[in-house]
């Protein structure tokens, strides 16, 4: 029984080792200030090595890293990285607000503190740490002016150094210089500094660069309504094939809401699908996810189909498309009314989104739509009732709509102008002519279908020939056995009748 005992402790003591042992392998996770050393250490490294994979590396966990970021984390990863006497600490350090006593105290007692680094970084340690600080001060708008300054310094800082593994910083750069303008107010004023960058980029080959400045300007263009001067730029430039696919997703967005205003939905909505394609997840950016999918849906409604309902029981987008769902049903419904009352409920949203312009033109649709449902439930209707039903101001503008729906081929009949009434086409059934004409149609489609099938239909090459030798073969093989047996019959025959008798 001691032995059992001792066993189960052993058991035990053994599996609480094992816990031990679990936990410790657990990776502990980094602080904001080790994050970024080691970032740091990434971007020598990457500079040292000619491997830009890594300053991309680097580059990916910046949405993540931003969001800890604040005035006592950039300080100490500053003091961390840069010597005492460093000129590019003295340049970085102005631009955050100074540290309280006592926290400057408790930073010269830790040990980290104490151990100063002996060699300069290199500068594009300090264009990231330049990054990192925009980013900081743009999340109050206290600071957007400061924002936009340190942004031009790091500009002129850029354009100075002209260090090609400084590109991949350098787009994301030029994404943050934008973004202080746009929260400022005066994007318009940046775009001269975006489209001679853009040109300097397209000169040296910096393809993440000019990308990255395409989308810029063509936002700026949009932001201002100004369609054909965006359109001018896509049509004179083109894109770099070898960006990231976050730009090309950016950049396929901006096609389509161009492409939706000058009425060409086909290629808005194929535009449209290669973002949300190209996009990151949807949990990882999901307002890009959610601007995609919005002018998706206004210009499948445009283009005359329904989108699909799953889309928007989808998490991320279930409450953003909530006004897009209730259009969605008033153009599946034909219910004029219940448009109008949409549209001016969502109004506010349609405008911030900008598709407000772009629904308003669904109005037609949703007459054509209740037009379609009057004609088959109504052989004859009167211009009067229409009017009632689909909330139109007079019938004059009734018989227009339903004259040009009848021209367009959306429905079959059509106007008694003196009687004022509209009479629609019989209701197809399932037999007659037309369907026997369909029939016939189908019947020879497949016909002709598999008579060309059997025409591509492939053969090797002079096999009839084999067969015929084949065949010449096997009749000259019966005509020498049928000899043979003629032959033998008579040899064999003459001695056996012989000797029978």
């Amino acid at each position: 029984m001691a032995d059992v005992e001792m066993k189960v402790v052993d058991a035990k003591e053994e599996k609480k080792e094992d816990k031990t042992t679990t936990e410790e392998k657990k990776p502990v996770p980094l602080t904001p200030v080790a994050e970024i050393k080691a970032n740091v250490a990434l971007i020598e490294r990457a500079v040292s090595t000619l491997e830009p994979r890594f300053i991309h590396r680097v580059l990916r966990s910046l949405m993540h890293l931003r969001k800890k970021l604040d005035d006592k984390v950039l300080r100490d990863a500053i003091q961390a990285i840069y010597p005492t006497d460093s000129p590019a600490k003295q340049s970085l350090l102005p631009w955050l607000p100074n540290a309280p006593a006592e926290e400057s105290m408790d930073v010269d007692s830790t040990p980290a503190a104490s151990k100063q680094p002996q060699s300069e970084p290199i500068p594009e340690v300090e264009i990231y740490l330049r990054l990192l600080i925009i980013h900081h001060l743009l999340t109050s708008a206290e600071t957007y002016a400061k924002a936009t300054k340190l942004a031009h310094e790091t500009v002129d800082k850029m354009q100075a150094l002209s260090r090609r593994s400084m590109d991949p910083i350098a787009a994301k750069v030029w994404y943050a210089v934008e973004r202080a303008y746009e929260l400022g107010g005066e994007l318009a004023e940046a775009r001269p500094l975006f489209l001679a960058a853009q040109r300097t980029a397209a000169l040296r080959h910096d393809d993440e660069t000019e990308a990255s400045l395409i989308n810029r300007i063509l936002r700026s263009y949009l932001q201002y309504s100004l369609y054909d001067q965006a359109d001018k730029l896509v049509s004179k430039t083109s894109f770099p094939a070898a960006a990231g696919n976050p730009q090309h997703a950016r950049y396929h967005y901006y096609l389509g809401r161009i492409k939706a205003v000058q009425l060409n939905y086909t290629a808005a909505h194929t535009n449209l699908q290669q973002a949300i394609r190209r996009a990151p997840p949807a949990k990882t950016a999901p307002g890009f996810y959610q601007a995609v999918h919005k002018l998706s849906i206004v210009v499948e409604l445009l283009m005359g189909d329904i989108p699909e309902r799953s889309l928007f029981r989808h998490p991320v987008l279930e409450k953003a498309l909530a006004g897009y769902f209730e259009i969605v049903k008033a153009v599946r419904n034909g219910s004029l009314s219940q448009f109008q009352n949409t549209l001016s409920n969502y109004a506010a949203q349609f405008e911030a989104d900008k598709t407000y312009t772009l629904i308003v033109r669904l109005r037609q649709n949703v007459i054509k739509t209740g037009i379609r449902r009057l004609s088959l439930s109504y052989s004859r209707i009167s211009l009067r009732d229409i009017c009632v039903k689909l909330h139109l101001d007079s019938e004059e503008d009734a018989e227009y709509i339903v004259g040009k729906a009848i021209r367009d081929g959306v429905i079959e009949g059509r106007i008694v102008h003196e009687k004022g009434w509209m009479e629609c086409g019989g209701q197809k059934s399932g037999y007659g002519p037309e369907v026997s004409d369909v029939f016939s149609r189908r019947i020879s489609y497949c016909l002709e279908l598999h008579n060309q099938s059997v025409k591509a239909m492939r053969y090797p090459l002079n096999a009839h020939r084999k067969e015929l030798a084949a065949a010449e073969g096997a009749r000259e093989r019966e005509k020498e056995l049928a000899k043979e047996i003629q032959e033998g019959d008579l040899d064999d025959e003459g001695p056996d009748l012989g000797e029978g008798f």
